[in-house]
């Protein structure tokens, strides 16, 4: 084999710089950050304007929209390395580029493209998804009951959406509600709302266990009056672009749970390498060598899945997902990412002991993270759900 030529499994060169450029840049900006965000629940309000001047956003997108023009892959990567540093930073950003800004790229006309992409490329305004409603969490679709009326040049929002990320810092939202109620599901449409529009209020902020800091919140719509141009695609074909957004969701949310156990890895190794007892330091104990070696085995196995999934869906065509094979992939990329993610902080903070058990301790910090993956875009049983019905064939 030539010595210039990339082995088989490998990152690219391209993507393995892009990945190191981005850790480079999580580690000076975004890792000091973590502590205050995780204490406090701060908001770095400056924050995505230098991921945005850094190049971090857009990166689906092209660049006469203000984007980078490169591919989903590569989006997963740049979650990856977030992660490692400031995992909360990470959600608000996935959350911002993949739920709001890609999903308005994929599915709006031109005149909303060039609207609303050039300041969510930038980091200059702050986007969010909102789908989930206090009723409706798994049966997102379904139980929804947020509805949008139109009058002349206007629609009018009426309800609550709830856990959503970035919801009480977010600019332009992309809202979900239905517009034909007695069809279900499928009189679902999607708007983008500004934070200024009359009617629109965000109700509280939540405080929560883990991912401190991304700041999550409650939405209120009293007669949100939303122009019509404001309409994604057709309305009442708002489940394509939920479902497809799902599965991409999915996908990328799947490398923040590799960046929290990397980072995880090197810790522990830190640790056992640098506390002593019974006079040598642990990492010369057999048990914490076994721990070390499935942790290291763990995480190499999570970064395949992940980077396979991530792969297929750079052919993921405009309203394709939400069923086949990429819904059953995507499924089972994060369950399998946020399962083996929970093994591997485990192991990490019985190697730190006491210390790690403290509040402050960054393995602490990363712990209290791996809940939400096992429960945002989808539970672990939604997940189990989707994959079994595509093997079987429903």
């Amino acid at each position: 084999m030539s010595t210039t030529t990339t082995p088989a499994f490998w990152l690219s060169q391209d993507a393995q710089a892009m990945l190191d450029e981005a850790d480079k840049f999580a580690k000076k900006e975004l890792h000091p950050l973590f502590p205050r965000m995780d204490d406090e629940e701060w908001w770095p309000e400056d924050v995505f304007r230098k991921i945005g001047d850094a190049g971090f956003f857009g990166l689906t997108v092209p660049e006469e929209y203000g984007g980078q023009g490169l591919d989903f892959f590569t989006s997963g990567l740049v979650g990856q390395a977030m992660a490692r540093w400031n995992y909360p930073l990470s959600l608000s950003w996935v959350a911002h580029e993949n739920l709001c800004l890609n999903n308005i790229y994929r599915n709006s006309n031109e005149q909303l493209r060039r609207k609303y992409l050039p300041d969510l490329c930038s980091g200059r305004a702050i986007g969010a998804l909102g789908l989930t409603e206090p009723g409706a969490g798994s049966d997102a679709l379904g139980s929804m009951r947020t509805t949008a009326k139109r009058d002349g040049d206007y629609y009018y929002l009426n309800g609550r959406k709830i856990f959503i990320t970035n919801g009480p810092v977010a600019d332009v939202l992309l809202v979900y509600a239905k517009t034909t109620p007695e069809k279900g599901a499928h009189g679902i449409s999607a708007f983008i709302v500004e934070k200024g529009f009359p009617g629109f209020s965000v109700a509280q902020k939540l405080v929560k266990m883990g991912f401190r800091g991304s700041q999550t919140g409650e939405l209120v719509f009293d007669n949100c009056k939303v122009p019509a141009a404001n309409l994604v695609g057709e309305e009442d074909n708002g489940v394509s672009v939920v479902m497809s957004g799902l599965d991409l969701e999915r996908a990328v949310i799947s490398p923040i749970c590799v960046g929290i156990a990397e980072r995880a890895l090197e810790l522990a190794i830190e640790y056992a390498q640098m506390r002593e007892q019974f006079g040598k330091p642990i990492a010369k104990f057999q048990m914490i060598q076994s721990k070390i070696a499935d942790m290291y085995v763990w995480v190499e196995t999570m970064k395949t899945f992940c980077y396979r999934v991530l792969a297929e869906c750079n052919d993921l065509e405009i309203g394709g997902g939400g069923r086949g094979m990429i819904h059953a992939l995507s499924a089972g990329s994060i369950m399998y990412t946020a399962d083996t993610l929970n093994k591997v902080l485990n192991e990490a903070l019985q190697i730190f002991g006491g210390y790690g058990y403290m509040w402050d301790a960054e393995i602490n910090r990363l712990y209290r993270a791996n809940k939400l993956l096992e429960i945002g875009a989808g539970t672990t049983e939604v997940r189990k759900m989707i994959i079994s019905g595509e093997v079987l064939g429903r």
